[in-house]
């Protein structure tokens, strides 16, 4: 091989395709904002490639359900942005994690939350006992927005970036880590229960 000639990125080094899954279908809801800026913070990074599904396209009959199975199929790893309804997450973000089984096994999945005071912490934590039975693995640090509306300005941007940025990067961090590591793994010998 020539020495000038760069090597082909491995599957160590190839970015990880991250599905970002906007969780909430409600009519005025605050999702997308949170997503925009959330996909902003990852646009920016080299190491991860964003497709994102939102649930308001997949609930059947939509045109997008069928298509959901194969897009997180080939993902290599989740962002779930969730609100919180009623001390726990949205029935439609329910009802796509129950249509798939394999396509989570084996994966990382991350959280960016929002909501009122709790902002959206037990939606999290209730989405890590589901994710633990489809035999998934979630990521410790999560992003969560307090008051969500209050925290974005009218163009979408948050107030303090500094407050949400920093938990974004140490986010992106992990999910890149055991991105990298499962994908190997699950190459080398893939998964089966």
């Amino acid at each position: 091989m020539d020495l000038n000639t760069p090597a082909p990125p491995s599957s160590d080094t190839a970015p990880l395709k991250v599905a970002v899954i906007l969780g909430s279908n409600r009519e005025g809801r605050f999702g997308p904002v949170v997503a925009a800026w959330f996909l902003g913070r990852a646009a920016g990074r080299p190491d991860i490639e964003t497709e994102l599904i939102d649930v308001a396209e997949t609930e059947p009959p939509a045109t997008g359900a069928a298509e959901a199975t194969p897009r997180l199929a080939r993902a290599d790893a989740f962002v779930v942005l969730t609100p919180e309804y009623n001390h726990s997450y949205p029935a439609p973000l329910k009802n796509l994690i129950d249509r798939h089984f394999t396509e989570w096994q084996a994966k990382p999945v991350a959280f960016v939350s929002y909501g009122g005071i709790s902002g959206g912490l037990r939606a999290v934590e209730h989405l890590r006992q589901v994710f633990a039975e489809l035999h998934a693995v979630t990521v410790r640090d999560t992003v969560s927005f307090h008051n969500a509306g209050a925290l974005f300005d009218d163009r979408g941007v948050p107030e303090d970036p500094d407050q949400v940025d920093g938990p974004a990067k140490r986010m992106l961090d992990q999910l890149v880590w055991w991105g990298r590591a499962l994908r190997e793994a699950r190459a080398r010998h893939p998964y089966g229960v």
